[in-house]
């Protein structure tokens, strides 16, 4: 109990960003969370937090035990909840948010299915490309795409997601097909304008030595449009290669739609995650909601039938 009463803290001061903010959260004295990072440190043989008279900052070994942390607890949550919740049936109201083209495909199709298990929950799904704030805006759940940068948050992996080059059979037919990420200077590429994201380019893991280097390009072609869904119609309709995720189109390349290029040179493959505020004691919904996430998206077909 005390390994896991410091794990606590630790989670505690570092997503708050202060001790006497976790202290106050926990109803005890900045004296007692100090003793027990302290005596955390101590056990491990490291170094987590660097204190000032004005902040506290996590070391980089603090940072990668702080990913593991938070997973670790949100485990023993729902560990603790599927026992301790017995027979007790999900309620209340679930608020979620998704990026609006996977949330369309992935989630939306999902939330009725889920509620027909759960007929005592109510659901609110809110489709948006931007970043929502879950504990300012009060969600209880967000499913994001790629990297997960802030450390406030916990995470749960659901699937994996990469990015491969894709194009119709009829355009590789007519212009041939791209044997190196070098050689897609002479293609037509349906690039993301300026103004939308993917500001580093298309990832390609290139052989250099004995291994290989994450190399970013910016290829060019006649169109370019800030909307991914447009591009990705674009490429069905056979102007050009897309470089897309396989949420998008594995269902495509699965019924010769799409041909999947380089993939050789694939870079590694990022997540799709379930994302929550640290809550100390996770909602039963909640939890039943990432559960049903997770297993969906493990089905070797799902993202073929999409």
């Amino acid at each position: 109990m005390d390994k896991l009463k410091q794990l606590e803290s630790f989670v505690s001061v570092a997503t708050r960003g202060s001790l006497i903010a976790a202290a106050k959260a926990e109803g005890v004295a900045p004296a007692i969370m100090g003793r027990r990072l302290d005596a955390l440190e101590q056990r491990l043989g490291v170094k987590l937090l660097v204190r000032t008279t004005r902040r506290i900052s996590l070391t980089h070994e603090g940072s990668s035990f702080l990913e593991d942390c938070q997973r670790l607890l949100a485990d023993f949550a729902s560990a603790e909840a599927s026992v301790t919740a017995g027979g007790v049936k999900a309620s209340g109201h679930l608020r979620v948010t998704a990026p609006a083209g996977f949330g369309r495909r992935h989630v939306a199709p999902l939330v009725p299915r889920f509620r027909e298990l759960h007929v005592e929950v109510s659901i609110s799904l809110n489709l948006s490309d931007r970043v929502v704030d879950l504990a300012g805006e009060g969600f209880d759940c967000a499913v994001r795409v790629g990297d997960m940068p802030d450390s406030s948050l916990v995470s749960v992996r659901l699937a994996d997601n990469r990015r491969l080059c894709v194009a119709t059979p009829a355009y590789l037919k007519h212009h041939g097909t791209p044997a190196h990420p070098s050689e897609l200077a002479r293609f037509d590429c349906l690039t993301l304008s300026s103004e939308a994201s993917q500001t580093r380019g298309w990832a390609f893991k290139v052989p250099k030595g004995a291994g290989s280097d994450l190399v970013y390009l910016k290829p060019g072609g006649p169109l370019n449009c800030s909307d991914g869904q447009v591009l990705h119609d674009w490429c069905l309709a056979g102007y050009g290669i897309a470089w897309r995720s396989t949420w998008e189109v594995e269902a495509e390349i699965a019924a010769g739609r799409l041909v999947a290029l380089l993939e050789d040179f694939a870079a590694p493959a990022n997540g799709i995650y379930a994302v929550f505020p640290h809550a100390k004691h996770m909602p039963l919904r909640v939890r039943l909601w990432i559960d049903f996430l997770k297993h969906h998206y493990s089905q070797s077909g799902f993202w073929r039938a999409q």
